[in-house]
């Protein structure tokens, strides 16, 4: 991955998206425990969500709280570089990870980036809300024209 941010400079990067079932926020490793826990919950899911199964993530294995914050942690730096943006997903109400949604850099001729995200099995019915949210926000509040996201 290149060095560069993949937005424009002057572009602010939205801290948050609300939505009435979830809210985003960016994904630090203050969400190492919760973050963990959503995932090894639910491997076989989320490997079945359009845009895992080919990435090899999630680890059937799964990984240490260790490894995981690790993970967060060079996430979170890409976001502060601006060079690909992950966001955790939340319930409103209570707070907990529910989901996760990743944003970078497109691998692949003729988009402006490549976008995935999961939910925890147990919250399946907002795979497709996530997906039309996400779509349409990125759509409208950030600088890219097409973008990679598979289809619900």
């Amino acid at each position: 991955m290149s060095e560069r941010s993949f937005v424009p400079d002057d572009f602010a990067v939205p801290p948050y998206l609300v939505t009435p079932r979830f809210r985003l926020e960016p994904l630090g490793p203050q969400h190492n425990a919760a973050d963990l826990a959503a995932w090894t919950g639910s491997i076989e899911h989320i490997r079945a969500t359009p845009g895992f199964p080919d990435q090899g993530w999630p680890p059937v294995g799964g990984m240490t709280p260790e490894a995981n914050l690790a993970d967060l942690r060079r996430h979170a730096n890409d976001f502060a570089r601006r060079r690909g943006f992950t966001y955790t997903v939340l319930d409103p109400v209570g707070g907990e990870v529910i989901g996760c949604v990743y944003i970078y850099p497109s691998r692949r001729e003729g988009h402006d980036a490549d976008v995935a995200s999961w939910v925890r099995a147990d919250r399946a019915e907002l795979d497709v809300p996530l997906y039309e949210a996400v779509t349409a926000w990125l759509s409208t509040h950030w600088p890219f024209g097409t973008l990679n996201y598979h289809p619900r």
